[in-house]
């Protein structure tokens, strides 16, 4: 299941060590320059070796993870957390992050008022009027 020597390809061990749900989810991470081994940006086929930096934006969060073991299929998370070495920074706390604004349930479209009160204290300019 495992092998230490050898390469895989970035995609196949970013999903196999479960920084990702789905393969073409790391796929289209890499496609889209949001994943980088020793610094540079890579496509979904780049080979990954012991000991490369694998750098990963994904869900609004950077992971930074040195690569210890390459695996070539999904594994456990028991055995998925031997095969890298996590270095990112923790996330920020929840106090610190935006708070979107949500609405209690069955209360319908927003009010014109409510539009306004809305823009008001996210500090947008509102009519000129």
């Amino acid at each position: 299941m495992a092998s230490d020597e050898g390469s895989v390809r970035v995609d196949s061990w970013i999903w196999s060590v479960r920084l990702t749900k789905t393969r073409s989810m790391a796929s289209s991470a890499c496609r889209a320059g949001h994943v980088r081994v020793n610094g540079e940006r890579v496509k979904p086929a780049q080979a990954v070796r012991p000991g490369d930096e694998v750098r990963l934006r994904h869900a609004g969060r950077d992971r930074i993870v040195v690569v210890s073991r390459v695996v070539r299929k999904r594994v456990g998370a028991a055995v998925a957390a031997e095969c890298f070495v996590d270095n990112s920074p923790p996330p920020p706390p929840r106090e610190h992050t935006v708070p979107i604004g949500l609405r209690d349930r069955g209360t319908g479209r927003p009010t014109k008022r409510d539009r306004r009160e809305m823009e008001r204290l996210r500090g947008m300019p509102g009519d000129l009027g």
